[in-house]
């Protein structure tokens, strides 16, 4: 009974010794930013009563140095800005949405596991615009990895949507006169 006590304290010591010891670090996998080019960095489009500026456009990928393998795939940053470029119209922002478009004029299309580039206008200050008004934001969306090919993109289309309202401004006149003055109830005790 004695020795088997003392070889399960001896376990017991062994297994708190080897399990609280520190583990010895892997190797350590070097990832790096892959920087593209877009050229031009920027565009303007008028889109009815809307102007919009893509500028700062560029795409990222975080790839492991050693293996080349992606460790997280191609987006492209932007920052957005819209105009409302009528004189009398309110425009409610609705969405938008970037599409690849390749040498032969039809769309690039997405890998299975990634999110369409749609664009949210989400403050009430970049979604609704008065005449004249801008609103600018940043964007960052998954860019196709197809895309990333030297002569597979031809262009990047930007569809938006909006709700123009009109805008007015109008005047009332109300009639008036002002009756002799009269003394105040308090003031006359």
């Amino acid at each position: 009974m004695h020795i088997l006590k003392t070889t399960l304290m001896s376990c017991a010591v062994a297994a708190a010794l080897l399990g609280c010891t520190p583990k010895t670090p892997g190797v350590v996998t070097a990832i790096e930013d892959k920087v593209y080019s877009v050229t031009p960095p920027g565009m303007t489009v008028k889109a009815g009563i809307v102007t919009a500026e893509l500028t700062d456009m560029k795409v990222t990928e975080r790839v492991e140095k050693e293996s080349g393998r992606v460790e997280s795939p191609a987006k492209l940053t932007a920052k957005l800005k819209v105009q409302n470029s009528s004189v009398d119209q309110t425009v409610r922002l609705i969405g938008g949405k970037l599409v690849y478009v390749d040498q032969q004029g039809q769309p690039i299309k997405l890998e299975e596991a990634r999110t369409a580039p749609v664009i949210r206008f989400t403050s009430a200050s970049s979604s609704q615009l008065d005449p004249g008004q801008d609103a600018t934001q940043s964007i960052e969306v998954d860019f196709p990895a197809n895309a990333l090919k030297t002569k597979t993109l031809k262009e990047i289309r930007l569809d938006l949507v909006y709700a123009p309202t009109a805008y007015r401004q109008e005047s009332a006149r109300l009639g008036v006169t002002i009756g002799p003055s009269e003394p105040l109830a308090s003031a006359a005790r």
